[in-house]
């Protein structure tokens, strides 16, 4: 049997119980397709195929591609910058 690789795979780490990870189709109309939850420590591996176009992955977790590495993060810490003093010139 020939098999030739042609879609894309990512891999997706769960750094938090509960990440869940969701498959959608292409076409006319956007349908959810398929669902996994994972728990911390976790490894999915996924692929894009014809009728997978996008993943949505809620929680905190880490996804590499082969165009690189991103986080998705469960919660947004906002972050403060606090700015030295100005110096008055004489």
């Amino acid at each position: 049997m020939e098999f030739e690789l042609l879609q894309d795979y990512v891999v997706i780490k769960a750094y938090e119980n509960g990440v869940s990870v969701a498959g959608l189709t292409r076409g006319d109309e956007t349908k959810f397709l398929h669902s996994e939850k994972l728990e911390r420590g976790e490894v999915l591996v996924a692929q894009f195929t014809e009728h997978v176009a996008v993943m949505k992955i809620r929680g905190h977790a880490r996804v590499w591609t082969k165009y690189g590495t991103v986080d998705a993060e469960s919660e947004v810490e906002p972050r403060h910058i606090r700015h030295a003093p100005v110096a008055e010139e004489a």
